[in-house]
């Protein structure tokens, strides 16, 4: 193995190398307990290989200076758990770097309540951060307080839907456009020419730049430059509650005969409930996101695709690139795209977020 006397790049590559946390090689270089000797013994002997001295890492766990990092994401609801996996990611990052004298603060917000939002932002504000994660659900509101951090030049970090144009330390999430792209060829082979296709949007805030409909600009796309003559109709629902929801595919559906629906978020849960208490069986459905409820409806043959993307490993890295960024002082990529997995009843045991 390449000897190097590598710095603060060494601990990642060592971590890297064993195949554990950084946490981890932390305990070994200190002499605590909680590594087995199995992996101890690899750890050392990665470290005598790269000749590895850790200075700057000493250094950092001597300081008496700690570091806070703010999270702003919403909370984990009744109506979509979604969110319980991002914060998963987040809280084993926090678990992972805490013992170098880093504090991970989470605040949440309903994401149907824009003041939730400009609340927490506002504690961030006032608290001593310095560094942020946040999912930027409301445009406006994200808008300000994306200003607020740049004026206290707090590295920000977004995940699961980006704010372009600004200068955030990285986004990690999905590409968007590529998503509902990808989205569109499944329905391309689902329905064929002269087909049609009820895109359904659920979400409180929906305008021109919010992240659902950067996915339907991507499935539109597809069938534009495919020359694909499917027709395509789309519903906005703005009041997420079941019998909203329930009123509106009542509606939508008297009027016309679908061939596929695709849901652009989580929720395609509440669809396929009313697809089951309907007993709609004829109609394709499609929708994102791996969590119990969808898998329920997967696994039951009323959803047929969940597009997936990695949401807890989204909160994982994203305080990972903030840890990175400003204790290793390591270079961080601007765009971090998660794959994008196609999730069917075939394959749904193997997965994981």
């Amino acid at each position: 193995m390449e000897k190097k006397n590598s710095g603060t790049v060494g601990v990642k590559e060592i971590a890297r190398l064993a195949n554990v946390s950084i946490g981890t090689v932390d305990r070994v270089l200190n002499n605590r307990v909680g590594v087995s000797e199995k992996t101890k013994a690899k750890i050392l002997k990665i470290i005598e290989d790269l000749n590895y001295q850790p200075n700057i890492f000493a250094r950092r766990l001597a300081s008496k200076k700690k570091l806070r990092f703010a999270t702003l994401i919403p909370q984990v609801s009744s109506e979509t758990k979604y969110w319980e996996a991002p914060l998963n990611g987040i809280l084993q990052a926090a678990a992972e770097i805490k013992d170098f004298g880093i504090e991970v603060v989470t605040f949440f917000f309903d994401q149907n309540d824009k003041a939730t939002f400009k609340e927490g932002a506002a504690k961030i504000k006032t608290g001593e951060f310095d560094g942020v994660l946040m999912a930027p659900m409301f445009e406006d509101e994200s808008l300000a307080f994306i200003e607020e951090c740049k004026e206290k030049k707090l590295p920000l970090v977004f995940i699961n839907s980006d704010v372009p144009g600004h200068n955030n330390l990285c986004y990690i999430g999905p590409n968007l456009y590529q998503s509902g792209y990808l989205s569109a060829h499944i329905v391309n082979y689902l329905s064929p020419a002269q087909k049609k296709t009820l895109i359904v949007n659920i979400s409180k805030e929906i305008d021109l730049h919010h992240h659902l409909l950067r996915k339907e600009e991507g499935f539109r796309d597809y069938f534009k430059q495919n020359g694909n003559t499917n027709e395509l109709t789309k519903i906005d629902i703005q009041q997420t509650g079941y019998a909203h929801i329930q009123e509106k595919l009542t509606e939508q559906l008297a009027k016309e005969k679908y061939d596929v629906v695709f849901v652009t978020n989580s929720r395609v849960s509440t669809v396929a409930k009313y697809f089951e208490e309907n007993q709609i069986k004829d109609i394709k459905l499609i929708g994102y996101d791996f969590l119990e409820d969808n898998i329920n409806y997967l696994k039951n043959k009323t959803i047929d695709f969940l597009v997936c993307q990695k949401p807890q490993e989204q909160g994982y890295r994203g305080i990972m690139s903030l840890y990175n960024y400003l204790v290793l002082h390591s270079s961080i990529e601007k765009e971090q795209f998660m794959p994008i997995d196609i999730i069917t009843r075939e394959n749904y045991q193997y997965y994981s977020n």
